[in-house]
């Protein structure tokens, strides 16, 4: 089975702030989602989004909270929470705003691939991850977060079963 963390940037005034609603335009971008990775504004990462979190955990500084940075790219944001009447098949839905969306751009651009890796990379390779696989996902995120953030745009995220 797999199970999808999906990515799509939007524009801030183009959204509701409505689970139900969003949940039917990210079931929409979810359905055109090649041409939407094709266009940059969506990306997803198969299973794995945590452990790609945890790589990114590996540039935290020993005062850090929930709020850093390195937070920001796979599980920053507030939840949109179910309303009443919602559909409970709906996804989980997570909106992050424009200004976590540049500082999340923002980590991405500066943190050192090489460094986490050599920071935390061992780890990794033991869990069936491979170099190859952590830079890829970090290249969509750096370039949808980059994009998204120099265009003033929110990312909403949902998980996909």
């Amino acid at each position: 089975m797999s199970i999808y963390l999906h990515f799509r940037a939007v524009g801030r005034s183009d959204i509701r702030d409505d689970h139900t609603w969003l949940a039917a335009f990210m079931s929409d971008a979810w359905e055109d989602h090649v041409d939407e990775y094709a266009a940059g504004i969506a990306c997803s990462i198969n299973k794995g989004w945590d452990f790609v979190n945890d790589f990114y955990a590996a540039a935290d500084a020993p005062d850090a909270g929930a709020d850093e940075p390195w937070n920001l790219p796979i599980y920053g944001g507030r939840p949109v929470p179910h309303s009443a009447d919602a559909d409970p098949s709906d996804p989980p839905l997570m909106l992050l705003e424009p200004p976590g969306v540049s500082r999340a751009a923002h980590f991405l651009a500066t943190v050192s691939f090489d460094e986490l890796w050599n920071v935390v990379g061992a780890r990794f390779s033991a869990s069936g991850w491979t170099r190859q696989e952590l830079l890829d996902h970090h290249r969509d995120l750096q370039g949808l977060y980059g994009r998204a953030a120099s265009a003033g745009h929110a990312v909403v995220k949902a998980v996909w079963a």
